[in-house]
């Protein structure tokens, strides 16, 4: 009586011995509902920063909005639960599953830290990105994200057995859970269609902060777009120099390619900060305070500003599959040079002059991680001076690339503290952050003074140099961080860029340009679109491609007797 009474007591309740026989697998699911708790999951974890920036529209607020959140969701859950329907499969189900919870992992921790709408140029910059660059995004930081959220779920996964079933059944409880999933999809968007139209009307990037449906559907996208492996349109074959004058001296012009500076943060803006101390000082520099870049990231500004079509023209497909200025200007005899301490030329250099300088052994500037900028200055007079003729050389910087701004200069340039040192922004506060980007803008004062004062060391030529920066940067206003933010809804941090154009005394004379009248319109609008007229104007290329409206520079201009050859810029 005893035993049976201790037996009694010790026995488990059925519905904790069922949890724990669960809990020691392997577990066995149906195929569609394992993707239901999948997509039940993702949604849940992966879709904060959507929720986030919804509810900061106010769609959220009072009792229709409290319904509108809940519809929301379940739409959400159901769309993840049709698009796991399509992966989840006997064969494939658990190592597809696995990997998209990872990605969807890593993707979740980068848009709750940075606000990163992943859209198909965010996605194009991803899949550009070198080993440097990734190495300083990838921080330890992330590595609990990707362990909570991405990698003990997919070994739970992996521990599922699927229950069997007949292929007639199975393809039965496929077909009902897929249209199961859309009707419930659908449900949800009728019940609230006039809320969430309007908010997808004025906020239709929200849907890049759909998880993982916009990493994927964005991938696809740039998968399917358009690649252009073979030679580019040319444009610009009949470019030639004209007007030069008889006496005139062969044109060396710098056309130093900024990143990420952004124009709140430049001293000459008037910042709060003088972080220009070294440009402040040069005598008869031109600052454009007004510049609008044609991207938020570099994949889309720096084909774009050297395209003739630009952002007012904007045609990806056809920015890309074009020539652009630099083949203008070789097009018309004036040789060109590319020097890159970034991730390449974006296409626009094609079959062109090009060194990189990302693992260059420049003393003084380059150490086991990277150069600093200024190691491109190193050898470029005597490249620019061995041949004879015009050269235009472009200088791509590495600039104020985040998030380790505090990489980007040097000890002696240390001047705001304390600087955050750490690429997880999100350990630093704010002034840290602002201290160590602001540093980096110093480095860029600092590399454009030194390339002016090597130019303006050149006897042999007349020489110039135009800086423009290619995007902007967040710095935690809003929430956000980095760059970008697709166009349509990039803030001005990230869009709003520095330019400045140095002449020498001969190059201002035999292109006659007035100073005085080029300090007036400093102050006027500008955009990227500028550049490619602004710098044909400059070496005095006649295209067709080139809108004169456009060039910046031909309302300053002058008369200047010329010699009755073109092409004098020749080879």
């Amino acid at each position: 009586m005893s035993s049976v009474l201790v037996s009694s007591l010790t026995r488990r309740p059925r519905w904790l011995q069922a949890v724990a026989d669960w809990c020691r697998g392997p577990w066995q699911l149906s195929q569609e509902g394992l993707a239901l708790w999948l997509a039940l999951y993702v949604s849940a974890t992966a879709n904060l920063t959507f929720f986030r920036v919804v509810a900061q529209t106010g769609a959220f607020a009072g009792d229709s909005g409290l319904w509108f959140g809940i519809a929301l969701f379940v739409a959400i859950t159901a769309l993840n639960w049709f698009l796991f329907l399509l992966v989840v499969n006997r064969w494939t189900g658990r190592p597809v599953t696995a990997l998209l919870l990872v990605v969807t992992a890593m993707a979740t921790h980068y848009m709750n830290r940075y606000t990163v709408y992943l859209d198909p140029d965010m996605i194009r910059n991803i899949l550009h990105t070198d080993t440097k660059e990734a190495g300083e995004l990838l921080s330890l930081a992330a590595l609990p994200s990707v362990v909570l959220l991405g990698l003990i779920p997919a070994l739970i996964v992996y521990r599922v057995r699927f229950r069997p079933r007949t292929f007639g059944r199975a393809v039965a409880m496929r077909l009902s859970a897929i249209l199961a999933a859309l009707l419930l999809a659908c449900a949800m968007i009728v019940s609230v269609y006039q809320p969430l139209a309007s908010l997808m009307r004025n906020q239709k990037e929200l849907r890049y902060l759909v998880t993982p449906g916009n990493y994927l559907v964005s991938l696809a996208s740039v998968l399917q777009g358009p690649v252009h492996t073979g030679p580019k349109l040319p444009i610009g074959t009949r470019a030639k120099v004209v007007g030069r004058p008889a006496h005139a001296k062969p044109r060396l012009l710098v056309l130093v390619v900024g990143e990420t500076v952004r124009a709140q943060n430049w001293g000459l803006n008037g910042y709060r900060r003088q972080t220009t101390p070294r440009l402040a000082q040069v005598d008869g520099l031109v600052n454009f305070t007004d510049v609008t870049a044609c991207g938020s990231a570099t994949e889309v500004s720096v084909p774009c500003m050297f395209s003739p079509y630009g952002r007012r023209d904007y045609d990806k497909g056809r920015i890309e599959g074009s020539e652009g200025l630099l083949h203008v200007l070789d097009h018309a005899g004036i040789r060109t040079l590319w020097r890159d301490n970034q991730g390449g030329c974006k296409g626009v250099c094609d079959g062109l002059a090009f060194e990189s300088f990302r693992d260059a052994r420049v003393r003084g500037a380059c150490n086991v991680e990277g150069c600093m900028d200024e190691a491109m200055l190193s050898g470029l007079v005597d490249r620019a001076t061995r041949e004879q003729g015009d050269i235009v050389v472009v200088l791509h910087q590495l600039g104020s690339h985040g998030p380790a701004y505090y990489k980007r200069y040097p000890k002696r340039l240390s001047e705001f503290s304390p600087a955050c040192e750490s690429t997880e922004l999100s350990q630093c506060s704010r002034e840290q952050i602002v201290n160590a980007y602001d540093n980096s803008v110093l480095q860029t004062d600092d590399f454009l003074a030194r390339t002016i004062h090597l130019l303006s060391g050149v006897t042999s030529m007349d020489t110039a140099m135009l800086y423009v920066s290619d995007h902007g940067e967040s710095l935690g206003e809003g929430g956000l961080y980095l760059h970008g933010v697709p166009y349509a809804i990039a803030p001005k941090t990230q869009i709003k860029v520095p330019m400045v154009l140095w002449l020498s005394n001969g190059f201002a004379a035999s292109r006659g340009l007035d100073r005085a009248c080029l300090q007036r319109i400093a102050s006027e609008p500008a955009s990227h679109d500028n550049l490619f007229p602004s710098v044909l104007g400059l070496m005095q290329v006649a295209t067709p491609e080139a809108d004169a409206d456009f060039d910046l520079f031909t309302p300053c201009a002058r008369a200047v007797a010329h010699t009755d050859k073109t092409g004098a810029g020749s080879r």
